[in-house]
């Protein structure tokens, strides 16, 4: 039997969970043509709820076209430009012939080289001489407005792991290019989102940066508990086991409503569940979470000073005054200027994040682990 719940890459429909505001919201912008930038702390589903976006999409937008670019891997502009064109003409044009042939056509300035695999029209990409690029840039970040007016269509260029503009090695540059070009686009629009929420904030909420007001900004939040109830519930049933609509709430809890961590627990759980589960089960289903991450996080731990990893433990026992005198006692925190900065240090290596003006675990089983590790010694 397979399993029953899905974590770790891009959430199909039978996986996927509510979000149907924010996806009539995100549908009515892309139908306006209004360039759209998703911010959320890492694993809430921006990449799972775009896909989605694009698969509905699909069926009754016939001349609204989606282009997957993940900019991942991508470390500079060189790399940016060949991806870029590449995955444009790939998402415009099925069969190989044809990219080539309108890539001749759309580039009159720079002269694009061709690469084919066993299957051209899968394995299939463009590259240019960076001696040329880097005098032409304007004609390959045109490219989606150009495309759309040729096909008379609307591309929707949808850039995950945005952030990684920021290691150029001119990033500002090269931001204030693409900028400046992509705002002046009137038959395709951009969709914008990352994993790493603080270099997102940075790039879209700092007035001094070329991306502040590009377009709507939305800052998503967790799906509520009710939806998870639901879908737990759905999922044991589908598989002959059952769930309480209590218990699925406490699981739902567990992990502070994370979606890649409810679904993660989720799996573990049911795993443990013969017929009924019981919050036994759920306990069992944490503790297997927490020995196989038990290696991973003693090695996070070890990369921490004293100090962060102090104030990892008041964060992590709930301490709402982090920079009051008995909070500093209680955990050695030293000062408020040392809790400030064991926090911006902690926010740097991605372990917690400031969402709604809330500090929270990116993982919360990494919370649970040292409340269990350390706090219990207190």
């Amino acid at each position: 039997m397979n399993l029953p719940f899905k974590y770790g890459k891009i959430i199909d429909d039978d996986f996927f969970v509510n979000r149907t505001s924010e996806i009539d919201f995100l549908k009515r912008n892309i139908k306006s043509k209004i360039n759209l930038t998703l911010i959320s702390p890492r694993r809430w589903g921006k990449s799972s709820l775009v896909s989605k976006i694009a698969r509905s999409m699909a069926k009754d937008e016939k001349k609204i076209k989606f282009c997957f670019i993940d900019l991942y891997n991508v470390r500079n502009e060189e790399e940016f430009y060949n991806y870029f064109a590449t995955e444009i003409l790939k998402a415009s044009y099925s069969k190989w012939d044809e990219r080539v042939e309108n890539a001749k056509l759309f580039f009159k300035q720079i002269i694009p080289k061709f690469s084919f695999g066993l299957d051209p029209n899968q394995e299939f990409s463009v590259s240019f001489d960076w001696d040329n690029i880097s005098k032409n840039q304007q004609e390959i970040l045109d490219l989606p407005e150009v495309v759309s007016k040729a096909k008379n269509i609307q591309l929707v260029i949808c850039l995950d792991e945005f952030q990684n503009l920021s290691f150029f090695d001119d990033p500002l540059s090269f931001q204030k290019k693409a900028r400046a070009t992509w705002q002046k686009h009137q038959n395709c629009s951009y969709v914008l989102y990352g994993s790493k929420r603080h270099m997102m904030a940075e790039l879209f909420e700092n007035k001094s940066m070329p991306f502040y007001k590009f377009g709507e900004v939305i800052l998503l939040s967790k799906i509520e508990t009710h939806h998870w109830q639901e879908y737990i519930i759905e999922k044991f049933k589908s598989t002959k086991k059952n769930i309480s609509i209590e218990l699925a709430e406490f699981l739902t809890q567990k992990v502070e409503n994370h979606s890649y961590f409810v679904q993660q627990l989720a799996n573990a759980v049911w795993l443990e569940v013969n017929k009924a589960c019981s919050k036994e089960d759920i306990e069992n289903g944490l503790d297997k979470l927490l020995l196989q991450y038990e290696l991973f996080f003693s090695r996070e731990v070890d990369g921490l000073s004293n100090l962060q990893l102090n104030l990892l433990k008041a964060l992590a026992a709930d301490e709402k005054e982090l920079s009051s005198k008995k909070t500093i006692k209680k955990y050695n925190l030293s000062s408020s200027a040392s809790v400030n900065r064991s926090k911006e240090a902690l926010i740097q290596k991605e372990i917690i994040d400031v969402f709604e003006k809330k500090i929270e675990f990116i993982d919360p089983i990494f919370k649970i682990w040292i409340n269990n590790t350390y706090n219990k010694r207190l």
